[in-house]
């Protein structure tokens, strides 16, 4: 445990020394894996699904503020609906256009979590955003989580549709609108997932502001479960053909990656608990503290000998 510590400390240290460079850096990665992801998923327009351009876009990302990334994702996702389907264009910016005002009227301060849930769908763990939002955020994260999964299972609809969109004739407009919203609105996985992270966020949220031991942990394993609970129970009531053995998966991997981030955003020693008690003079205090784990990274001192060497400047004087 020590060694982990250690090397945790290694790491906070390396990034407030290198955060200028870092910042910029991570933006990068993560806007080039964003669209990478989009272009992957709904590469429908050619133009834009181009790693030079890709690149370019990622590139410019890295320079701009973080919301800017949402911005462009939602963009590359148009663009490239508008190249499948006029309709389906209309209705994706129709979403982002409502999801934006949602998100920045509830949860303005959870810029990437609208992004890090889609790209959490695709890589197949996507429940480690109500976990992680529920010890990092607050219960008005569900509704960037919900954005997120809305926006996931969109893309998911109309690429799984694409075939039928694309064969039909421009003008059956009508007949394309009404698929895709009744595809996306009548969508019971989509509704009973929205509501599984939801509550799992708010327990999650509730459980680690306990005082009581190992408080993250009681709170990581008890939304893990309610959220399987809950999508479970939905299936069999709306019949939403889950994978039980996908949910359970990722479900574990999703409680692991949460255990990293507990790690590193909250790690005491509750053997060194301490009950203080005091007062004034209108109220009595009852304080629990309990002390945060922490080790000095070991210093190296270099010491640098530099061997003396006596100029004589003559032979050696005789009596």
């Amino acid at each position: 445990m020590t060694t982990l510590l250690v090397a945790k400390q290694y790491i906070k240290n390396f990034i407030i020394k290198y955060e200028v460079y870092l910042k910029p850096l991570m933006k990068l990665i993560l806007a080039l894996a964003a669209l990478m992801m989009i272009n992957g998923k709904i590469g429908y327009m050619h133009r834009i699904d181009n790693i030079s351009v890709v690149l370019i876009v990622a590139l410019m990302c890295s320079f701009m503020p973080t919301n800017f990334i949402i911005f462009v994702a939602a963009a590359f996702t148009v663009l490239h609906l508008y190249s499948l389907s006029l309709e389906c264009a209309a209705v994706s910016l129709v979403l982002f256009v409502v999801m934006f005002l949602l998100y920045f009227r509830f949860s303005p301060k959870d810029t990437l979590v609208v992004l890090l849930t889609p790209m959490c769908f695709i890589l197949k763990i996507p429940y480690v955003m109500p976990l992680a939002m529920g010890l990092l955020g607050t219960p008005a994260s569900a509704v960037s989580v919900g954005c997120g999964v809305m926006v996931s299972y969109m893309i998911g609809y109309i690429a799984d549709n694409a075939t039928a969109l694309s064969a039909m004739d421009t003008e059956d407009m009508a007949t394309k609108f009404r698929l895709v919203i009744d595809g996306f609105i009548d969508n019971k996985q989509m509704i009973l997932t929205i509501a599984a992270f939801a509550v799992t966020i708010i327990l999650v949220y509730i459980i680690k502001r306990m005082a009581i031991e190992y408080a993250w942990t009681i709170a990581i394993i008890a939304g893990a479960i309610a959220d399987v609970m809950i999508l479970l129970v939905g299936d069999l009531m709306f019949d939403t053909n889950v994978s039980i053995v996908g949910i359970i998966i990722g479900t574990v991997f999703s409680v692991l990656i949460a255990k990293v981030v507990e790690f590193f955003a909250f790690h005491v020693n509750y053997s060194r608990t301490e009950k203080v008690q005091f007062e004034d003079d209108e109220y009595y205090y009852y304080v629990k503290a309990v002390p945060k784990i922490t080790v000095a990274t070991p210093s190296k001192t270099v010491k640098r000998i530099n061997a003396s060497k006596k100029r004589y400047s003559g032979g050696q004087s005789r009596k």
